[in-house]
């Protein structure tokens, strides 16, 4: 682990506004590599992140883990390191039940009772989160905030969930329906974009649009500088590899951040994506952009 490359990373991300107004920074999640670091790594980029960012940012923990025990450990540890959140999803390989998963999240909630709560609705891994089951967890005190995601069908579960729970929980959409999803009649406060970790100023002029309700302008954003993000994440996946976060570490190198590839066995991307992924950067203009000729 390059202790002194998160540090930089960190101060680069507050340095840039990314402060309690605009962000939560998320340590060890999904495109921090967190399915193939031990559980002492994990808590050292807690631990490591917590300290760089020096109350400067609230600071959530990774703790997806197939164990139910491991779960309760690692909310002990984030209580003791000191970050505020911890993000939680269904475990994952086994067709687990929503009841499985409510026994799950309710250790880890008794085991911290301060330690506020993330639910991550992974569906593409595990088992997808009724209404129902939301309106369960909703019976939690320390279960603050919903990372919402649901697949698409005519019943509109995506939207069900904001419009009837925003009051109860923080939700971040996870779906890219920003434009959608922070009008006021669904209510959605926060939002899950790769963009800030190579341009955080994207994500702070993403906040300021809701707030001042420039849906239009907003939705913009989203196909003429988001999309084509995403576009070459989907060609990578499909073409390449899988995993998370090679495309926001490949974008990272690009403006001059230290970096890495990903841990195995997601493949290197860096030799056959720099040009295409160098060029989308220009494309939707993205700051300190260096050359690679």
């Amino acid at each position: 682990m390059n202790e002194t490359a998160l540090r930089a990373y960190v101060r680069f991300l507050v340095d840039s506004g990314l402060n309690g107004d605009y962000a939560t920074l998320l340590a060890g999640g999904a495109a921090g590599d967190f399915s193939t670091m031990s559980f002492d790594e994990r808590l050292r980029v807690a631990e490591i992140v917590v300290d760089e960012a020096a109350g400067a940012v609230p600071i959530a923990m990774g703790a997806q883990t197939t164990s139910t025990l491991e779960l309760v450990r690692l909310a002990h540890a984030a209580r003791r390191i000191g970050v505020n959140f911890i993000q939680v999803s269904c475990p994952f390989y086994f067709a687990h039940t929503e009841g499985d998963f409510e026994e799950y999240v309710r250790a880890a909630a008794a085991a911290e009772p301060e330690l506020g709560i993330i639910i991550y609705n992974t569906f593409w891994t595990s088992q997808n989160l009724s209404f129902a089951m939301i309106e369960r967890l909703a019976a939690i005190p320390n279960i603050v905030g919903l990372k919402w995601a649901a697949p698409r069908t005519d019943a509109m579960e995506f939207e069900d969930v904001c419009s009837q729970f925003s009051d109860r929980f923080t939700v971040i959409d996870n779906n890219l329906f920003f434009g959608m999803s922070a009008m006021p009649a669904l209510g959605a406060k926060a939002f899950e974009v790769h963009h800030c970790n190579f341009w955080p100023e994207w994500g702070i002029r993403l906040i300021d649009e809701v707030r001042a309700g420039n849906y239009a302008e907003l939705t913009r954003m989203l196909v003429e500088e988001g999309m084509p993000f995403y576009k070459l994440w989907v060609t990578i996946e499909r073409d390449y590899t899988s995993g998370d976060g090679y495309l926001d570490k490949l974008c990272m190198e690009l403006i001059g951040l230290p970096s890495s590839r990903c841990r195995p066995p997601t493949r290197d991307i860096r030799d056959n994506y720099r040009a295409a992924t160098h060029a989308m950067m220009q494309k939707i203009g993205v700051p300190r952009l260096r050359d690679i000729n």
